[in-house]
C-alpha cells in the first residue's frame, strides 16, 4: 500500500513531463516535414557542392583577367623602356 503512495504521484510527474515534450515538439516544429528529413542531408550536400563549384568557375575567369592584365602592364612598361633606351 505504500508504494502506492510513491508510484501514483511519480507516473503524474512523468506524464507532465511527457505532455510538456510533445506540446515542446509541435511548437518548434519538429513535426511538419516528415518525408523528406532523411532526403535533406543528401541535397544539402549536393547543393553546397554545386555552389562550391559555381563559386570557383566564376573565380577561375576573374583569376585569369588579372593575369592578362598584370602581363599587358609589364608589356606596356617594356615598351616605354625600349623607347627610353634608344
Amino acid at each position: 500500500m505504500l508504494s502506492i503512495f510513491l508510484l501514483i504521484p511519480l507516473s503524474l510527474m512523468l506524464f507532465v513531463v511527457a505532455i510538456w515534450a510533445v506540446r515542446y515538439a509541435v511548437k518548434s516544429n519538429q513535426f511538419e516535414d516528415l518525408d523528406n528529413a532523411s532526403q535533406r542531408i543528401i541535397l544539402d550536400d549536393r547543393q553546397e557542392r554545386r555552389q562550391t563549384m559555381q563559386a570557383h568557375e566564376r573565380s577561375a575567369p576573374d583569376q585569369q583577367q588579372d593575369k592578362t592584365a598584370g602581363t599587358g602592364g609589364n608589356n606596356d612598361n617594356s615598351d616605354i623602356d625600349k623607347d627610353a633606351k634608344i
